[in-house]
């Protein structure tokens, strides 16, 4: 049988990509015949340079036990290895970015639930695939579970990967305000109702623009440590642009989605925090480059959260100041 290949969509503008169907759109319900279980998809989003660890992930993901997922795989700008028999790839022209790319392979998916993993990452356990769907069966209002993202050689769990202004034990699941993009799954609706990933922003706090918009349609999000995936130790640093992007997008982040007595607050609280934090010239150079950037350049469409879903966050823990 031939590997299915959707190419992209003609005539749009593919670094700004939103889902086929509007926010809040119904959707016809794929769930397993007879079950009553939400059907699962997952979309790997490669550069085509880790062709062994993409062999990984998906093998991992076809492996799962009592849940069968759909596995879409995207080309961001680059050709595609040979994969597996059932894999269906998208093929991008160009690198548009990890949220207009994952916004592609969303778009050929047809799960109700839709789970995202990196190229270079891999779920440890058989099980997680069932795992989820079960929680997504049991509680209508979850819109998004965020993994626990485990060190494969056995170091301890990376602080920035539990999603939660008071880290503790990343061994202990609680709601949250955001999730991790490369180790997530997120309900198909909710994603849809939340517009999609912002693909404006190519890289950064992308997770979060999608996130606060899911909790203000009326949805939950929780760090599931029961969800268990791997993935490398790697610093973010190692991204060329990171701290231009990672200043620009939060100032989008929140001129997009905030209240503006609460966005002028969480911009503050974030300059005073880079400030104290990052000791290294060149890196606050470029920060404030792209904090300055992030108010010239248009944030795209501005729908602030209610005050209602800014005090829900900050009964989970993480008032959108900080």
């Amino acid at each position: 049988m031939a590997t299915p290949v959707i190419p992209p969509p003609q005539g749009s503008d593919a670094s700004a990509t939103r889902p086929t169907r509007a926010p809040g759109a119904e959707r016809s319900s794929s769930q397993v015949p007879g079950t009553g279980k939400p059907t699962l998809s997952c979309v790997l989003l490669t550069m085509g340079n880790r062709p062994a660890e993409l062999r990984r992930a998906i093998t991992s993901v076809f492996e799962q036990e009592g849940a069968d997922v759909e596995v879409v795989v995207v080309g961001n700008g680059a050709d595609l290895p040979e994969l597996p028999e059932g894999v269906t790839t998208v093929r991008l022209p160009e690198n548009v970015g990890i949220p207009a790319g994952r916004n592609e392979g969303v778009r050929a998916t047809s799960g109700d639930i839709v789970l995202f993993l990196d190229d270079d990452g891999w779920y440890r356990s058989k099980d997680l695939a069932r795992h989820v769907r079960e929680r997504f069966a049991a509680e209508p209002a979850l819109g998004a579970l965020s993994f626990r993202i485990a060190d494969p050689d056995g170091g301890p769990d990376q602080r920035r990967h539990v999603p939660r202004l008071r880290v503790g034990d990343s061994r202990k699941s609680s709601v949250v305000t955001t999730f991790l993009g490369g180790a997530s799954a997120v309900r198909r609706t909710a994603f849809d109702e939340g517009g999609g990933l912002p693909g404006e922003f190519f890289y950064a706090h992308e997770e979060t623009d999608l996130a606060w918009r899911i909790m203000d349609s009326g949805y939950t999000i929780e760090y599931d440590a029961d969800a268990v995936m791997y993935h490398p130790a790697v610093a973010p640093t190692r991204h060329e642009d990171f701290y231009r992007l990672n200043a620009r997008n939060r100032v989008w982040l929140a001129r997009r989605n905030l209240p503006w007595p609460l966005a002028f607050a969480y911009l503050g609280t974030w300059v005073g925090l880079t400030v104290l934090r990052e000791r290294d010239r060149a890196a606050l150079r470029s920060w404030f480059s792209g904090f300055r950037e992030g108010w010239r350049e248009d944030a795209g469409p501005r729908t602030p959260i209610s005050w209602k879903t800014a005090w829900r966050m900050t009964r989970a823990g993480r008032p959108p100041i900080i």
